[in-house]
């Protein structure tokens, strides 16, 4: 199970993802009980290098490291001698010398992390390449869906919106349906890639997709800043014909289905306002089990490229039950 880096989700082993998402678990007891920093890493450096805008990611994984006592460093991209023309290998070749020990990054180029992943010794987490991917997201994503559904198999998620420009949805539908939960993808013929896979159904229309009576309603940010030509009429016909309004919101609350959203929301477009106030939205939920989810991957991975038995810090200490305690 050990391994040096995380890349992407198709490559995790069911029992890989188990344990992730059982430790993230026992994570978010030890925060939740005033537990506020452990030493897991302590004396290990993380180097936070975004090359894209960020919130919620950087955020959540800098708070994660923290807790795990590790020294977190920003890369400052728009300072650096990257705007200089530096490349990419050079600006890894310097921050290699520097012996860091695992290297969080996001950029918009697909498949850049894994590049960096050879080039260099430390771990390396992809927080997003371009449309491709976004393990972490995806991972908090099944966290806070076994939440609600402990045994989600023949649970239906039914993910509605920019599909064809969302590394979100490549990675949630990946991991979902290796978790047995049936997914199904609803957007403009447009925004929905003209091959999916074959084990996930395809809807332009919203009644016939809720039709399909799904568990849960995953909704997508409009990525407009990736839409080089116009995909759709308007941003306001778009929220009418594949946003959740507030009549519709009423419909999904009568089912009691929950709301999930990876952020930021474009409120009016995905959106109604009164979604963020749906008793059975699941977005805060989202925000706070990044930080869980984010801590059991920094603890699994083993940077240097040495693989011991995999045992994670919460294992190490389970038998401690002060641990637990404030």
């Amino acid at each position: 199970m050990a391994r040096k880096d995380l890349l992407d989700i198709a490559s995790l082993h069911p029992e890989e993802i188990g344990f992730l998402l059982d430790q993230s678990s026992s994570f978010k007891k030890l925060f939740t009980h005033s537990v506020k920093k452990i030493p897991a890493l302590e004396g290990k450096s993380v180097l936070m290098l975004f090359y894209e805008a960020s919130t919620r990611t950087h955020s959540s994984f800098e708070v994660a490291a923290k807790r795990l006592s590790a020294e977190v460093t920003n890369f400052d991209v728009a300072h650096s001698s990257i705007s200089k023309g530096e490349s990419v290998r050079e600006t890894i070749e310097t921050l290699q010398a520097m012996r860091t020990d695992y290297i969080v990054v996001r950029h918009s180029h697909p498949g850049l992390p894994g590049m960096i992943a050879r080039q260099t010794t430390a771990s390396v987490i992809n927080a997003g390449d371009g449309a491709h991917e976004h393990p972490t997201q995806a991972l908090l994503d099944a966290f806070t869906i076994k939440e609600k559904f402990p045994d989600p198999r023949g649970k239906k998620v039914l993910i509605i919106g920019d599909i064809l420009h969302s590394r979100v949805a490549r990675s949630t539908s990946t991991l979902l349906q290796k978790l047995g939960i049936e997914v199904a993808y609803l957007g403009p013929g447009s925004l929905v890639p003209k091959y999916v896979p074959a084990t996930i159904r395809r809807f332009t229309d919203y009644e016939a997709a809720m039709a399909w009576a799904p568990d849960v309603v995953y909704l997508l940010r409009v990525q407009m800043e990736r839409q080089d030509v116009q995909f759709f009429p308007s941003l306001r016909e778009y929220h009418r014909v594949y946003g959740i309004t507030n009549t519709r919101l009423a419909e999904i609350s009568d089912r009691g289905l929950y709301i999930m959203h990876p952020g930021p929301v474009n409120r009016g477009v995905e959106l109604c306002d009164a979604v963020m106030d749906y008793e059975r939205s699941l977005i805060t939920n989202q925000v706070e089990n990044g930080i869980s989810v984010r801590m059991a991957v920094l603890d699994w991975l083993k940077p240097g490229g040495e693989f011991p038995k995999q045992v994670s810090y919460v294992a190490r200490q389970r038998a401690d039950s002060t641990v637990l305690t404030p």
